[in-house]
C-alpha cells in the first residue's frame, strides 16, 4: 500500500476578481516591490491543468450557481502534461472558509481515475483516500471538463497571503485526458481577461487591502470550473 506522507491540507479565505491587462500590470508593479514570486513561476508564470469531477446530474455546479454555503468539487490536477504525478483534490467551501485536501497520485493510478476506475484509490493508505473512493463510487462521480490556464504567483510568508493572476483559461469536456499534450481548448473568457484571486488565513493585511482596494471591482462570485461548464449546460441565471 501507498503512504500518507503525499496528502496535503490547506484551510483559507480567498477573494477573487476579474482584470483587464492594465490592471493587471498597475497592481503587478506594485507587488513586485512588497512580495516575493512563487518558486514555481519560471518567469512569467506556470502552467495548471484540471479535470474536474461531477454526479451525473452535476449537483457540484448547480450548487455553486445556486449560491449554496456549504459545497464542494473534486478535481485532478497537473502542472504538465508529462508530469509523472498528479492531485486528486477536494476543495470544500463553507460560508467564507475553504479547505483544499490533496493527495499525491501516480500518473498510471491518474490515468486509471480518468476511466473511472476509482478502486485504485485503495492502494493509498489514510482517511483522505478512503473518502475520495467512497465519494467518487457511491456518488457516481464522472469526469466533465478539463479547465486549463496559465498562473503567475506571487507569496507573503506573513498571514500565508498567496496573490495569483491567472490568464489564457480555456477548457474541453471532450478530452478528458489531462497528460494529453495537444488538447482543443476552447477559450472560457476573453483574451484580455485575468482572473485575480487573493488567498489568506485568518484577516488580511493592510497592504494587501490596499492594493485590492486600487481594483475597485467587485469580487468575481462564479468559478473557472461553472464557466466552462456553462457552455455546454447553457445554464441561464
Amino acid at each position: 500500500m501507498k503512504g500518507v506522507m503525499s496528502l496535503r491540507e490547506v484551510l483559507r479565505k480567498e477573494k477573487k476578481f476579474l482584470l483587464n491587462y492594465l490592471e493587471f500590470y498597475k497592481i503587478k508593479g506594485f507587488l513586485e516591490k512588497v512580495m516575493i514570486h512563487d518558486p514555481h513561476n519560471m518567469g512569467e508564470g506556470y502552467m495548471v491543468r484540471s479535470l474536474y469531477f461531477d454526479t451525473l446530474d452535476n449537483v457540484c455546479f448547480h450548487e455553486k450557481m445556486d449560491g449554496v454555503s456549504k459545497r464542494k468539487k473534486v478535481r485532478l490536477r497537473v502542472y504538465a502534461p508529462d508530469s509523472a504525478v498528479a492531485y486528486l483534490e477536494i476543495k470544500q467551501k463553507d460560508g467564507e472558509n475553504q479547505q483544499k485536501r490533496s493527495l499525491e497520485l501516480s500518473r498510471s493510478d491518474a490515468e486509471e481515475l480518468i476511466k473511472c476506475n476509482y478502486e485504485v484509490l485503495l492502494k493509498y493508505r489514510g482517511l483522505f483516500a478512503q473518502e475520495c473512493y467512497s465519494l467518487l463510487k457511491s456518488e457516481n462521480y464522472k469526469p466533465k471538463v478539463i479547465v486549463e490556464y496559465k498562473r503567475l504567483a506571487y507569496i507573503a510568508k506573513e498571514n500565508s497571503v498567496r496573490i495569483t493572476f491567472d490568464s489564457d483559461i480555456r477548457a474541453t469536456e471532450c478530452n478528458f485526458n489531462i497528460f494529453d499534450s495537444n488538447l482543443l481548448l476552447y477559450p472560457v473568457f476573453s483574451k484580455d481577461t485575468l482572473v485575480f484571486e487573493v488567498k489568506f488565513n485568518g484577516f488580511l493585511l493592510s497592504y494587501v487591502q490596499n492594493f485590492i482596494s486600487m481594483v475597485e471591482k467587485e469580487e468575481l462570485s462564479i468559478s473557472k470550473y461553472c464557466l466552462a461548464r456553462g457552455v455546454s449546460l447553457s445554464y441561464v441565471y
